[in-house]
């Protein structure tokens, strides 16, 4: 999937109208039917099944917040086919509008900027809801696994559903990762897909149980390991490109300690440094062909990245400093390309700056608990997006190799060393 850019100067893009909000509407029976129709043949193709857990408690046509685990591009095709013919809204990233606003929003989608403090967003689905009594589909996770596992949720949810005030669903899917993980460049591999349709919560116990309570139980509905699942169900992958990118995720070669010399490449993931390969396995281990394996498992391996960033921070060495080609959003017409820039990441969060001087954009790490980055976002690039309800930037690395996946785990362990800090500092 492309999006539309257009070039243009920063002084032009900061000169065009605002976005304007719009209420979602509930969508008509059709759009239902046609999202089910169009989402069929890609569900035969991978032998889709799904199980159903409880749905009998939910009324045919009571609205409900469907919530589900965000895997791959499939995940929506999945909803469609569970869902119908529930009418329901679909809240995703404010950048799927880009060219087809009108479209977007007729099938009843509800736009929102991930990882921007959105209070604008609980009023549409309490207006999706209650006024237009449709059900909405919601992927808290906001962003596609990169290693497989969970995702950081936020912890407004629990407050988030209490406000809401209706039943709660929950699809969880199976397979989905494993078929297009988010490294491996779209490349689909031949995987069944399977999904749980479960009525998890019902609006009494919404309204009984506290914002805490809640929280605890969507952290386990959201704890999960594609490659463990994978390992256990003995699903093999024998695609020869499954590995191709793995780089992306594993950045940081075990051994030397070197990063950003790693490479993925057919079944192999490879240290240019120091010559260390592992095989990722049919059956989703990683295999090291000489020596000593540190790591037989994926998530496993980003966990110890995640560690080596969070002593980073600790001692002071963490860093990031890199070119960018630097793309923007303010409204709904266009992706805006505005020229080069400059990124920088450090304990005091996120500066960026670039076009002649012009551009110059600060945040702090309390902004936001995870970072809006992705692999081949839109093939155009992999990807690092911070912003406000202003503005999107989109920060496109030409140099530094692999640093997205280590720039978002060093944005979620900054969230997390503040957030602990607060908590010291109110304990004095």
């Amino acid at each position: 999937m492309k999006i539309k850019v257009t070039e243009k100067t920063y002084e032009e893009v900061l000169a065009l109208p605002k976005q304007k909000h719009v209420q979602p509407k509930r969508p008509a029976k059709f759009w239902g039917w046609l999202l089910k129709t169009l989402s069929a043949s890609d569900l035969k193709a991978t032998d889709f099944t799904h199980t159903e857990k409880n749905m009998d408690k939910l009324g045919k046509d009571e609205p409900c917040l469907v919530l589900m685990n965000h895997s791959s591009f499939i995940d929506l095709k999945i909803a469609a086919t569970l869902l119908y013919p529930r009418p329901f809204n679909i809240v995703c990233t404010s950048d799927g509008f880009v060219g087809k606003e009108g479209l977007m929003r007729t099938i009843g989608c509800i736009p929102t900027r991930k990882f921007v403090t959105d209070t604008v967003l609980v009023r549409d689905m309490l207006h999706a809801l209650k006024k237009e009594g449709s059900s909405v589909l919601m992927f808290p996770e906001a962003s596609y696994s990169f290693d497989g596992t969970a995702t950081p949720l936020p912890d407004s949810m629990g407050k988030c559903l209490k406000m809401l005030g209706v039943p709660v669903v929950m699809i969880k899917t199976e397979g989905a990762f494993a078929r297009d993980p988010l490294y491996n460049n779209l490349q689909l591999r031949q995987v069944k897909v399977s999904a749980t349709i479960e009525y998890l919560l019902s609006a009494e116990d919404v309204k009984t149980k506290s914002a805490a309570e809640l929280n605890e139980i969507l952290k386990e509905q959201f704890t999960f390991d594609n490659f463990r699942w994978q390992q256990e169900k003995g699903v093999k992958i024998t695609e020869p490109f499954r590995a191709d990118f793995l780089n992306r995720v594993l950045y940081k070669c075990p051994h030397c300690l070197n990063e950003q010399t790693m490479e993925g490449k057919g079944t192999k993931i490879t240290c240019k440094h120091c010559g260390k390969t592992y095989e990722l396995t049919e059956d989703g281990y990683l295999k090291a062909e000489d020596g000593e394996s540190k790591f037989t498992h994926v998530p496993d391996w980003y966990a110890w990245e995640r560690a080596c960033v969070r002593e980073e921070l600790q001692n002071g060495t963490y860093r990031l400093d890199v070119p960018v080609e630097v793309c923007m959003m303010t409204d709904m017409k266009s992706i805006y390309k505005v020229g080069t820039g400059r990124l920088t990441h450090t304990a005091e969060g996120f500066r960026l700056t670039g076009c002649d001087g012009k551009l110059e954009y600060s945040q702090t790490p309390a902004a936001s608990y995870s970072l809006y980055s992705d692999y081949y976002w839109y093939e155009l690039g992999d990807m690092i997006c911070i912003g406000n309800t202003d503005a999107l930037y989109y920060c496109f690395p030409s140099e530094g190799g692999d640093v997205v996946a280590k720039t978002r785990l060093a944005a979620e362990e900054l969230y997390r060393m503040t957030r602990e800090a607060r908590k010291e500092k109110r304990k004095e």
